[in-house]
């Protein structure tokens, strides 16, 4: 099996075994209530669960994308972002960062003040000229998510959407490029889980690193008949179904829970 790499930092780091990337919300308002991390003791107490329990990447995010949430300024957005990346410069040297952000002065900002070494755009580039232009710049991987959705053949419109949007980043000189196939991002219910069973072949056509991020989602919660706080199993059971096929990074919630798919998943595959 060939080996797979990003590079993150100047660092080669292997994907033939999953990685888990923790979430860390600095917002008042993201979906799943219980994620919602404001104060500095909160937002360390966040980060050591995320380590302890075994995940290897933390995504920080100050802009809430659940339907419905409130615009919040760039200003603002920093205004929250910067004390969590205070935290995790002083207090987790070693640690991956990932900015979850779809603006490009503040993926700068992370990056080259804070050592971030992720950016994490759910917009593709849409929502900001210059998010391309500074990926290319500051050579930090990049995770490329298809925001839309679309009346029919939700596959075809995701493949085409990909080979768009990687075409333009190789072309820019973008090489560490993690394809995310956008759950619950303007889809219907159906679409995402056409999309889930088709994610190896998503996977295989792209030839790219594979995030899944469908954490705690209405695809679950609604498919189930119970709310978000209720279900982990779900999410569980759809996190493993991912790794099975093709799955490189699990963006999650519940840490213990993804890394404890990812061992007995790999325990199956070797």
């Amino acid at each position: 099996m060939a080996i797979r790499t990003l590079n993150i930092k100047g660092r080669l780091t292997s994907l033939n075994k999953p990685l888990v990337m923790g979430i860390l919300n600095v917002t008042p308002d993201s979906f799943y209530a219980a994620s919602r991390k404001t104060d500095t003791l909160s937002v360390g107490k966040r980060i050591e669960a995320i380590l302890s329990e075994g995940g290897e990447i933390v995504d920080v995010g100050g802009y809430s994308t659940r339907p419905d949430a409130a615009e919040v300024s760039a200003e603002e957005e920093w205004k929250r972002l910067e004390p969590a990346l205070k935290i995790l410069m002083k207090d987790f040297p070693q640690v991956t960062v990932s900015v979850d952000t779809f603006r490009a002065d503040i993926a700068c900002r992370a990056v080259e003040e804070y050592g971030v070494a992720i950016i994490n755009d759910i917009s593709g580039g849409a929502w900001d000229d210059g998010m391309f232009p500074a990926v290319a710049r500051l050579q930090a991987p990049y995770i490329l998510t298809h925001g839309g959705g679309c009346n029919d053949g939700i596959f075809e419109e995701v493949l085409m959407y990909f080979a768009g949007k990687l075409r333009e980043l190789r072309l820019m000189g973008v090489n560490d490029v993690i394809i995310d196939p956008g759950f619950g991002f303007g889809k219907t219910h159906e679409q995402n889980y056409e999309l889930m069973r088709r994610l190896h072949e998503i996977k295989t056509l792209t030839d790219c690193p594979l995030l899944v991020g469908i954490s705690r989602k209405r695809m679950i919660y609604n498919e189930l008949g119970c709310t978000a706080d209720e279900s982990l199993n779900g999410t569980t059971a759809l996190n493993t179904f991912a790794l099975l096929n093709g799955a490189d990074i699990l963006r999650v919630h519940d840490v213990k829970a993804a890394v404890d798919a990812v061992m007995i998943t790999e325990k199956l595959k070797n």
